[in-house]
C-alpha cells in the first residue's frame, strides 16, 4: 500500500536530479555571531544509506533540520528533486508523503499508548479508523513490539519507545528516512537493537536513509559517510568499509 500523493515538487524533474541537495546553504544565528552551517553543497541520491558524523556542535542536527525543512537555510537553498522547496506548506506536504523522521528522544505522546501514537501519523490520508488501526498495528509488529501496541508510551523502555517512533517515522512509506542520533540515548544493547531495525528498513520496501550520529562504529556500517567539523563538510567518502555489508548495502 503506497500512501504517497502526487505533487509536483516530489516528482523527480529529471533521471540525473539527486532526491535531496543542499546548494551554497548556510544557517546563521544570534545576527551573524553563530554559523551552524557555512555554504554547505551536499546531494543525497535516491536509495543512498549515508551516515552524518561530528562531534557535538559540528552543525549535524543543523544539517538534518534543513533536510527535512524543520529549519531554513539563511543563505543558500534546499531541493527536492531537482526543485527548490520554499515555505512552510510545501515543506509540510513533503514531510507528510514523502519523509519520515526519527529523533533521539522520541517525540511521542506520552498519554498515548504505542499503538495511538503510530494512528497519528496515518491521518489526513483518507484512511478509515480501521485501516489506520490496521496499519499501525502492522508497522508495530514490524519492529517486535505486537505485544505491547496497547500500552502507553510511559511504561516502555527507552529502545521500545525507539521502536515506536520508527513506526510512526516509516507510517507513510517515506521516500526518505532521516535519523538523528537515533541510539544517542539507549544502552548498548537497544542501540544494537534499533541500529539493526534502522538498516533492516531499507530492504522493504528500499528508501534512502540519512543517519546522523556521533558514533563511528554505527557511521561505518553505511557505504557513505560525510563528515562535518564547525558547520563545513570536510569529508565525503564513497564505497567507505562496511562492517556488516547486508545489513545497509542496497538489496539487489
Amino acid at each position: 500500500m503506497n500512501l504517497n500523493s502526487p505533487d509536483p515538487q516530489s516528482e523527480k524533474s529529471s533521471g540525473a536530479a539527486p532526491l535531496v541537495a543542499l546548494r551554497g546553504v548556510s544557517r546563521i544565528h544570534d545576527g551573524g555571531a553563530i554559523a551552524a552551517l557555512r555554504n554547505v553543497d551536499l546531494e543525497i541520491e535516491a536509495g543512498d544509506c549515508v551516515a552524518i558524523v561530528g562531534a557535538s556542535g559540528s552543525g549535524k542536527s543543523s544539517l538534518v533540520n534543513l533536510l527535512c525543512g524543520i529549519d531554513y537555510p539563511s543563505a543558500g537553498a534546499v531541493l527536492w528533486n531537482g526543485q527548490p522547496v520554499r515555505g512552510q506548506a510545501a515543506w509540510a506536504r513533503l514531510r507528510r508523503a514523502s519523509i519520515g523522521i526519527v529523533f533521539q528522544e522520541f517525540n511521542l505522546i506520552p498519554t498515548l499508548t504505542a499503538l495511538e501514537n503510530v494512528e497519528l501519523a496515518l491521518f489526513g490520508h483518507g484512511l478509515s479508523s480501521r485501516r489506520r488501526l490496521g496499519r499501525a498495528s502492522i508497522l508495530l509488529d514490524r519492529v517486535g513490539l505486537e505485544p505491547r501496541m496497547h500500552s502507553r508510551v510511559t511504561t516502555l523502555s527507552g529502545g521500545e519507545r525507539q521502536r515506536v517512533a520508527i513506526a510512526r517515522a516509516i507510517a507513510n512509506e517515506p521516500t526518505l528516512l532521516l535519523a538523528d542520533e537515533p541510539t544517542g540515548s539507549l544502552d548498548s544493547a537497544n542501540a544494537a537493537l534499533v541500529a539493526e531495525l534502522l538498516f533492516k528498513l531499507r530492504e522493504h520496501p528500499k528508501m534512502t536513509i540519512v543517519l546522523v550520529t556521533h558514533n563511528e562504529a554505527l557511521a561505518a556500517r553505511c557505504p557513505r559517510l560525510v563528515r562535518i567539523k564547525d558547520g563545513s563538510i570536510v569529508e565525503d567518502v564513497r564505497n567507505a568499509i562496511v562492517a556488516a555489508p547486508m545489513a545497509c548495502e542496497s538489496a539487489s
